[in-house]
């Protein structure tokens, strides 16, 4: 009994003496004991977190500083490259583009390979049957323009509509119209607008050899295709690759059949502008038809963009022909939106007005026309990913 009785008080002391080491080891500020404690509690790890880094000034300035250094480094390269990264996606696009073609021409047990050719095929004779008909005539119509502006401008100053805009505002519209006359009647001044004769050329060379390099490189993207999205949907997890590949999907068809439907619809808007000006007899119908086709791939303001240009052109020649013109590609362009843009479109992922507005406008500034083309296909993926991946996480989280 007086040993039992005397272990007690041996018992407790060593208890009080564990206590004391543990609140001994917790009261200081770093050790294995305060981060052992820490993850215990799912807490922060008290030798890891950055204000315990902040004890080695030296190691976190070295490492501050190479990590600033590889992003300027980076950053240098991305900027030296961005010709070819442009190159790149806009050759991508292209693919897209043509796949619906392709996949069309397998559906009637057609080779993917041979499908390839035969668009590709196809595709360049088109082109350079519309560069061989196109560009003299259009290289011919713009000298008649340069050579025929005195006479337009004279024309113009014989109308009634010269002399309502001169009663009203005076003089300046006579000063204005001399001011446009002797800049359009200048050839050196249209150079002039792209930086010299020298830099046309070299910027023509630059844009052929460009093309060159988006066809040959979405010939190869076209080709592995296929490949490249099993390989995409293969980098998800298992369980997660039927929805990556469904999305992939999707976003790919979008694509092309969003790149394919404004071509079209740009199409129809050149063949409307140039049977209009034949029919009117306005000058320069087939240059007017080329810049149509060109500005109308600029998503949702391009039409607008071409009516006041078209009508401007038109008014130069007669007021009344311009009015006629005006009104008739406004009946257009409200037949394009209700008709023809839903049938075209059809395949096409819906992206609300503001979004292509802002799309446009973001994309044509960093890219310019293409950058535009690209911006409303690319906001469309975004929206799909959204809708599919983002809003389904966050209703699950109840």
């Amino acid at each position: 009994m007086t040993d039992t009785t005397g272990d007690a008080p041996d018992a407790g002391t060593g208890t009080e003496s564990v206590d004391a080491a543990a609140a001994a080891s917790t009261s200081t500020s770093d050790g294995p004991a305060t981060d052992a404690i820490a993850l215990q509690s799912g807490e922060a790890v008290p030798s890891r977190t950055f204000w315990a880094s902040l004890n080695h000034p030296f190691a976190v300035g070295f490492f501050v500083t190479a990590g600033a250094l590889v992003a300027i480094v980076l950053g240098l390269a991305i900027s030296n490259l961005s010709t070819v990264i442009i190159y790149v996606v806009f050759a991508m696009f292209a693919a897209l583009g043509l796949n619906p073609l392709v996949s069309m021409l397998e559906r009637h047990n057609v080779q993917r390979s041979w499908s390839i050719v035969i668009v590709y095929t196809v595709f360049a004779l088109v082109l350079v049957g519309i560069l061989w008909l196109i560009i003299p005539t259009v290289i011919e119509q713009i000298t008649a323009f340069v050579k025929n502006v005195p006479q337009l401008v004279t024309d113009f100053q014989a109308s009634d509509l010269y002399a309502w805009l001169q009663g009203n505002f005076g003089d300046q519209v006579g000063d204005l119209l001399g001011q446009i006359q002797k800049f359009l009647s200048d050839p050196a001044n249209i150079a002039a607008i792209g930086g010299g004769v020298v830099q046309v050329g070299v910027t023509i060379g630059t844009t052929i050899s460009g093309l060159i390099i988006i066809l040959v490189l979405s010939l190869y993207f076209l080709a592995s295709l296929p490949t490249v999205k099993v390989a995409f949907t293969s980098l998800a997890p298992a369980r997660n690759r039927p929805k990556v590949a469904s999305l992939t999907e999707q976003i790919t068809s979008s694509i092309g059949g969003y790149l394919g439907g404004m071509v079209v619809l740009a199409f129809f808007n050149a063949v409307v502008t140039f049977i209009l000006y034949l029919i009117l007899g306005l000058p320069f119908p087939l240059l007017l038809a080329v810049v149509s086709f060109v500005i109308t791939l600029i998503p949702l303001v391009g039409s607008v963009l071409f009516w006041f240009i078209g009508s401007i052109v038109a008014l130069f020649s007669s007021p009344i022909a311009a009015l006629i013109f005006a009104i008739v590609y406004i009946i257009y362009m409200q037949i394009e939106a209700y008709v023809l843009t839903p049938r075209v479109m059809n395949k096409a992922v819906s992206v609300p007005g503001s979004l292509v507005v802002i799309g446009a406008l973001v994309g044509g500034t960093l890219l310019g026309l293409l950058g535009a083309l690209v911006a409303i296909p690319v906001t469309a993926s975004v929206l799909l990913i959204i809708k599919q991946v983002v809003i389904p996480r966050q209703d699950a989280k109840v």
